[in-house]
């Protein structure tokens, strides 16, 4: 019958779109169910790329801004930004990116089924909102809803003065001052963003530290950073109301101290992480567990429920902390996919994901923290290189940042790499091969990297592990 497959998969971002190729690659008969008028998800249209574009545009700004420093010719106008042109450019990369998974569907004969998916029964999944169907899955279906933006309890989020990252991507004009609560991820790539386009801009984080998923020295070189930029850091700081006017937000703070301060900015951007989407899916009537929304599943991605999987940002595992991370939920529907065809696959391994922030200057980590192996148990080293001292770095003008590596002195290997600086989420690569390698210290010092590159800085850093660095 028409309506019935192998698989069917809710969502079409990086996760759902990614497990429906590897699944028909397979040999299994796939659709997938997507109500937004796109595919690619969050990531695609709303997330990753188009973000990366603007903070990719803001890189060039910075490069013409220095215009004498690099002997470039400019008009006698003032160099500035074209929003207009900004937006068009970043919406054709966009529509180019999502044109192009619709090609892939049809080459592996996937069937982009238009409408909200709801979990209704034993191996059937209603359509509605669009092509209003019932759909069969003999094998699985697979929910890979994704995640929304979300606020902090008593700030309202009204999308025109208290806005999240869907509304920044589009902000049509720059603002004169944006204050950008939480410094995860999505706060200081944004932050970065609107620094460069000449905003003045204040970044607010509830914990002592700003991105505090990453190693502290990571975390003390953006800060310092962000303050030379003219970024404006209040750490340990919460934010007890926000109230949007005509013309901007006024916001109440307290302290480290206990102390209130007063702001007031245009916007005010909510940064503060992504809740899961399962509103409508019908989750719990099937019978699936949920955590804070999030659904439940094991190592394989099993909810409980035979014939119904999870993966990506609406997933938990029995502990907390599943990073949502586009990258990783594709990663998870390639093994899924596998699974369910009987194939061969590998789990995978959490301590291996890599992790990219597109900030300026970047950062890029994988593996434990130099905190985290200590708590493991690990007799711990590490050995830290600074990028300025490369020739590469000085030639392209960012020598900010460093690269640390955490290592096990027992047996050498590496346990983690910490990186921020330039193009830090091009480099982490290296170090996510050494560790799913279980790569040791002197396996990298024996690794020939190229000169000159800014990669050197990985081999230098291994260098100083062992305490003997070439070049510092």
């Amino acid at each position: 019958m028409a309506n019935e497959y192998d698989v069917v998969v809710i969502g079409s971002g990086t996760g759902g779109y990614v497990a429906a190729i590897r699944a028909a690659q397979l040999g299994l008969k796939t659709a997938v169910v997507e109500r937004a008028p796109v595919l690619g998800g969050t990531c695609l249209n709303w997330g990753c790329i188009p973000t990366k574009a603007l903070l990719e545009h803001a890189h060039a700004l910075k490069i013409a801004q220095d215009w004498k420093e690099w002997g470039l010719t400019i008009g006698g106008a003032a160099i500035g930004i074209d929003m207009a042109q900004v937006h068009a450019r970043k919406d054709k990369i966009v529509k180019g990116l999502t044109g192009g998974i619709e090609l892939l569907f049809k080459k592996n004969k996937i069937d982009w089924i238009k409408g909200s998916g709801r979990l209704a029964g034993k191996n059937t999944v209603e359509v509605t909102g669009g092509q209003k169907q019932t759909l069969t899955a003999r094998t699985e279906i697979i929910v890979a809803t994704g995640s929304t933006p979300r606020s902090v309890p008593g700030i309202e989020i009204d999308r025109k003065r208290i806005i999240t990252s869907d509304e920044a991507i589009n902000m049509k004009e720059i603002p004169k001052s944006i204050v950008i609560l939480g410094s995860g991820a999505v706060g200081v790539e944004f932050a970065s963003i609107f620094r460069r386009f000449g905003s003045e801009v204040t970044v607010i984080e509830l914990l002592p530290r700003i991105v505090p998923v990453e190693d502290e020295a990571v975390s003390a070189e953006l800060e310092k950073s962000f303050k030379k930029q003219g970024i404006k850091v209040l750490t340990g700081t919460k934010v007890t109301s926000a109230k949007p006017g005509a013309s901007g937000v006024d916001l109440e703070a307290q302290s480290p101290d206990g102390k209130s301060t007063k702001l007031t900015a245009e916007y005010l951007l909510v940064a503060t992480g992504r809740g899961p989407v399962t509103s409508g899916l019908g989750a719990e009537e099937a019978g699936l567990q949920l955590d804070r929304g999030y659904v439940r599943v094991d190592k394989e991605f099993k909810t409980g429920v035979p014939g119904i999987s999870a993966i990506g940002d609406v997933i938990t595992f029995e502990k907390p902390g599943h990073p949502q991370l586009a990258h990783l939920s594709s990663a998870e529907g390639i093994v899924l996919a596998e699974r369910i065809a009987g194939a061969e696959y590998r789990p995978i391994s959490y301590d291996e994901v890599p992790g990219c922030t597109y900030c300026d200057p970047e950062i890029g980590s994988v593996g434990l923290t130099e905190i985290q192996a200590k708590e493991r148990g690990y007799d711990v080293k590490t050995g830290v290189f600074k990028f300025g001292i490369l020739a590469r770095a000085r030639i392209a003008g960012e020598t900010e940042g460093f690269v640390k590596i955490v290592f096990d002195t027992k047996y050498d290997g590496v346990l983690g790499v910490h990186m921020i600086g330039p193009r830090a989420t091009e480099l982490v690569a290296e170090a996510t091969l050494a560790l799913r390698l279980e790569c040791t210290v002197e396996e990298l010092v024996r690794t020939i990297h190229a000169h000159p590159t800014m990669s050197e800085a990985v081999g230098e850093a291994a260098h100083a592990a062992h305490g003997a660095p070439i070049h510092a």
